[in-house]
C-alpha cells in the first residue's frame, strides 16, 4: 500500500538552526551564534515547522521553550546531523583511501606495523596519534583515527576488536618497600595496600587495574586520587600507594625509585586492535595483518624499549 504522506524533504541547514535555538532557548542569542539576523532565523525555523507540519518552539517573556513536538524532534534532529556528518566522513574516506591514522595508548608500540604498511603502500599517508586510555571509542567514532592499539578493558560495542597479545601484570613499589626483594607477589601480599584511583574512570577499566573487588570479594583499599600517570608514579615512589601495571619486565625499574614485581594469580593485560565494526579498505586490512604479525609484548622482546601502562 502506498503511503499517502511522503516524508518531508528536510533541509539540514534548517535543522541546524532549530537546534541552535533549542539549545540557546533564545532566538536572539541563537542568531548571534549562527551569524545571521534574528528575523532571518525566525523565518527559517518557521519553514522547518511548515515542512514538519508541527510547531516546535513557543516564544515566552523569558525566552523560547520547546513545544511537546519540539521535545520529540530535538534528539532526532541531532541524530540527523550526526548521521550526515558520518556519511560525509565515510564518503571522503572512500574517495581517498590513501590515508590511515593509527591511535595508540602510552607505551604501546605500533611502529613495526606502521612501517610495514608504509613499505607495502608507499603512496599512502600513514599517521599515528597518541590517545588517553579513555579516548579509544570517541577517537574511532569521531573518525580521528581508523584503528587503535590499546589495552582492554574498554567498551567494544560496534567495534571489531581482536587481542594481539597478553602482558602479565606487575605491582609497582618503591625500592624500600617491604615487598621489594620478592621474585613475585600475589593479591594477598598487597591486600591492604592503597591503590591509586582515577576520578571518572570507566568502572570496568578501574576495576581491572585496581583488582576491585579482590578474589575473596573484598573491595580494594582506597588510595590517592590521581589524574595523570606521572602523579601515580609519584605516589608510588613516596610510599603512599602501590600500583598495578603491565608491559614491564620483572625486576625492571620504571624510574630510578620504583620497582616492578610480577603479580601472580591474576588475569593478564590484553593488548587489542580495535576498528569500527564492518569497516574495510586496503590500508586497514594491511595494518590488521601487520599488527598481528609484528606487534609483540615488549616483556618478551629484548629489542624494544620498555614501558608501563
Amino acid at each position: 500500500m502506498t503511503d499517502p504522506s511522503p516524508a518531508p524533504d528536510l533541509e539540514l541547514r534548517l535543522v541546524r538552526y532549530f537546534i541552535a535555538v533549542a539549545e540557546q532557548r533564545h532566538f536572539g542569542r541563537a542568531a548571534e551564534a549562527l551569524h545571521i539576523t534574528q528575523p532571518s532565523l525566525s523565518r527559517q525555523v518557521r519553514r522547518l515547522e511548515e515542512q514538519l507540519g508541527a510547531r516546535l518552539l513557543d516564544r515566552t517573556p523569558q525566552g523560547t521553550r520547546l513545544t511537546e513536538a519540539g521535545e520529540v524532534f530535538l534528539p532526532r534532529a541531532k541524530g540527523l546531523l550526526r548521521s550526515a556528518a558520518h556519511a560525509a566522513a565515510e564518503t571522503r574516506a572512500a574517495a581517498a583511501p590513501s590515508r590511515l591514522t593509527v591511535g595508540y595508548m602510552a607505551n604501546l608500540f605500533v611502529t613495526p606495523a606502521v612501517r610495514e604498511v608504509r613499505r607495502r603502500h608507499p603512496d599512502a599517508e600513514v599517521d599515528v596519534v597518541h590517545l588517553a586510555h579513555d579516548d579509544v571509542r570517541a577517537a574511532l567514532f569521531e573518525r580521528r583515527v581508523d584503528a587503535v592499539v590499546a589495552r582492554l578493558p574498554f567498551s567494544t560495542a560496534e567495534l571489531d576488536v581482536t587481542v594481539l597479545y597478553d602482558e602479565p601484570r606487575v605491582v609497582l613499589v618503591p625500592l624500600d618497600h617491604r615487598l621489594a626483594g620478592k621474585e613475585s607477589v600475589t593479591v594477598d601480599d598487597i591486600a591492604d595496600e592503597p591503590v591509586p584511583q582515577i576520578p571518572g574512570a570507566d568502572p570496568a577499566w578501574a576495576a581491572f587495574w585496581r583488582i576491585d573487588p579482590r578474589p575473596d570479594g573484598r573491595p580494594a583499599p582506597g588510595g590517592p586520587v590521581v589524574r595523570a600517570v606521572e602523579d601515580k608514579f609519584e605516589f608510588v615512589a613516596d610510599g603512599r600507594a602501590v600500583a598495578i601495571a603491565a608491559g614491564v619486565r620483572p625486576g625492571q625499574t620504571v624510574r630510578p625509585d620504583i620497582l616492578a614485581i610480577p603479580l601472580h594469580g591474576v588475569e593478564p593485560s590484553h593488548v587489542a586492535l580495535a576498528t569500527r565494526a564492518g569497516e574495510h579498505n586496503r590500508l586497514l586490512s594491511a595494518f590488521r595483518r601487520a599488527a598481528h604479525a609484528l606487534l609483540k609484548s615488549p616483556v618478551d622482546s629484548e629489542e624494544r624499549p620498555d614501558g608501563v601502562r
